[in-house]
């Protein structure tokens, strides 16, 4: 068998949720992800820019609001929070500088889903 290429892209993000709808609601309406289409009962998929974000009720073992923390890229974190919090989004933070960097700071801003999972908004300013 000849060998494989390294693995390069994310194609996609699976995020268990406990209620989709509710779920669907916050991530569309609050959040702002563009809903790409759902697949009844489970499933909802969303635009990440080339990657998709898949959410779905847990199967097998899985808990909701255990999920890996997903970071959305923005050009401005506070432009950004700021309509999110009008769309009812509670943050647990202020935009902060998390790193330093030669060409760039990274800044974030971390909020939760409906089920408790950690998510945040990040900033590369050049």
């Amino acid at each position: 068998m000849a060998p494989t290429l390294p693995l390069g892209r994310l194609g996609q993000i699976a995020h268990a949720v406990s209620d989709l709808e509710t779920a669907v609601k916050f991530l569309r309406d609050a959040v702002g992800l563009k809903l790409l289409f759902q697949a009844p009962p489970n499933l909802a998929f969303f635009a990440l820019g080339d990657v998709r974000l898949m959410v779905t009720k847990p199967e097998g073992v899985s808990n909701a609001g255990a999920n890996s923390t997903l970071y959305f890229k923005v050009d401005d974190i506070e432009a950004e929070r700021a309509a999110m919090q009008v769309r009812g989004v509670k943050f647990e933070d202020e935009p902060h500088l998390i790193a330093k960097l030669p060409d760039h700071e990274l800044w974030m801003t971390f909020f939760r889903d409906p089920d408790g999972s950690l998510l945040a908004l990040m900033e590369e300013r050049r």
